[in-house]
């Protein structure tokens, strides 16, 4: 029997994708779950049109992800902060603060949880940092961080 997914399924395949099953394991587990529909002629067209949007959607973001690397990639960003004897930070820079500093500089929304700084800025001085805008697009920046 062939079923149109309707969630990602272990072992068998991702939502949208149409699959060829057993007939009972369709009837008695996946229709029954919400996992699966029947795949009828409209089904089939709206899985496949469905797929496309997907498609275009991520190329976009894609391209979207491109754009913003080429803002970002190699550039230098500037923080000050209140330094002790011997160079260390009150506190630490944290991927906030850079996230921050991105949208006022360079009016990109990047979220904190894609930045990564590897381990904790306490210290003055440069660091390397990675941003990553789409699964397979990264930019990399260079932090520095002087006394106020």
């Amino acid at each position: 029997m062939k079923v149109v997914l309707t969630q990602d399924v272990k072992n068998l395949g991702r939502e949208g994708e149409v699959k060829e099953v057993a007939d009972g394991y369709a009837r008695n587990y996946l229709i029954p779950k919400g996992l699966a529909l029947e795949a009828t002629p409209g089904r089939l067209k709206e899985a496949k049109e469905s797929k496309i949007r997907k498609h275009n959607k991520e190329k976009k973001a894609r391209e979207r992800a491109k754009e913003i690397r080429e803002k970002l990639d190699n550039k230098v960003l500037r923080i000050h902060a209140k330094a002790g004897e011997g160079g260390r930070l009150f506190g630490s820079v944290t991927t906030r603060e850079i996230s921050d500093i991105l949208q006022e500089e360079f009016r990109v929304d990047i979220d904190k949880k894609k930045i990564d700084i590897g381990e904790p800025i306490k210290h003055l001085g440069e660091y390397n940092i990675k941003i990553k805008l789409y699964p397979s697009v990264h930019a990399e920046m260079k932090v520095i961080v002087s006394t106020e």
